[in-house]
């Protein structure tokens, strides 16, 4: 327990000190992949909650994401064109302001995890990998054939969002927000994990049967932690789509939804830091390979067979050891 409250502290720490550091040697596109770094995580932990401790093999948790981003871009877009978003029956504007972005996405895509998890729930095994795959792909046409909001080619905005008391256009200042929301995000999945509810959902993870017989639910446990989850990576979305100030249907495609669970899967399914240890992998490997092959993928695919095949546990299993969970 031990080695891995530090072998967490250590990573959480070290992100931090990669932003500022590259903040002192005014190397803006470090501190830009520290955050992207930051926001992906988000991502992972929101995946690791229904994943790591509910059980549930997601492939559609990138609706969730592009939800997130397409709250961000529509909010934003209409703000910066001057034009409501709804005139009746009220009149809604668009905003500038991530509290209240984030809000609505929070909202939309807690809701989305609502219906999508009431009905995929009902299954288990591949049938619920592929209904939840099929909603993704569902908002991805959506997305596709939605001219009002740049359709195929995406939505741009043109400035970046503000937070009371930052200037986000500064990258350290948005790193900082962004990684404070990843916090919050590690300190949820925590009291989760140690709360009688994340007791109850570990239970059923391992024998809903047995669960059942003490009077409770699986299901309502499931649903209420994917609906956490969707929520997680949601708002995971909407800081991404502002990191870039661009929102795309790449965001629903199913291969978000594989990356997502990458981060997972590199840095350990159930572990706290998993998927910030995943997404940090991801990134770096990314810069280092990217720049040599456009194939690079096959060297991902490859560290990645290794980690299923001799680290069960991923990369926080080598650091941490076999007993670290993610409430730890």
């Amino acid at each position: 327990m031990k080695r891995a409250w530090v072998a967490n502290v250590a990573l959480i720490c070290m992100l931090p000190v990669v932003a500022i550091w590259a903040s002192m040697a005014d190397e803006p596109f470090i501190i830009t992949l520290a955050t992207k770094v930051a926001i992906l995580a988000l991502a992972g932990v929101g995946l690791n909650m229904a994943l790591g401790q509910g059980g549930l093999v997601s492939l559609g948790h990138a609706a969730f994401f592009g939800i997130g981003g397409y709250a961000m871009g529509i909010l934003a877009s209409h703000a910066q064109s001057y034009t409501p978003l709804l005139e009746w029956p009220m009149l809604i504007e668009g905003s500038n302001s991530m509290p209240v972005i984030w809000l609505l996405a929070l909202v939309s895509s807690g809701l989305a995890a609502l219906v999508i998890g009431a009905l995929s729930l009902r299954t288990n095994g591949v049938y619920f990998i592929m209904i939840t795959l099929a909603f993704g792909q569902m908002f991805y046409y959506f997305s596709i054939s939605w001219p009002a909001y740049g359709g195929e080619d995406g939505l741009a905005i043109y400035m970046r969002n503000g937070f009371p008391g930052l200037n986000t256009l500064v990258p350290l200042h948005f790193f900082g927000l962004a990684f404070a929301v990843l916090l919050v995000a590690l300190a949820l999945a925590t009291l989760i994990g140690r709360s009688p509810f994340g007791l109850a959902l570990n239970a059923a993870r391992q024998s809903s049967e047995r669960v059942e017989t003490a009077g409770i639910r699986p299901y309502r446990l499931q649903l209420t932690v994917f609906v956490l989850s969707g929520m997680v990576t949601g708002l995971a979305g909407a800081l991404f789509a502002d990191l870039n100030r661009f929102v795309s249907p790449s965001m629903f495609s199913w291969q978000t939804s594989g990356e997502i669970m990458v981060f997972v899967i590199l840095g350990g399914v159930a572990r706290l830091c998993g998927p910030l240890a995943g997404a940090a992998l991801f990134i770096l490997l990314e810069q280092l390979l990217g720049g040599i092959s456009d194939y690079w993928h096959i060297f991902l695919g490859a560290l990645l067979l290794l980690i299923i095949l001799f680290a069960r546990g991923g990369v926080m299993g080598l650091i941490a050891g076999p007993g670290e969970r993610a409430h730890v």
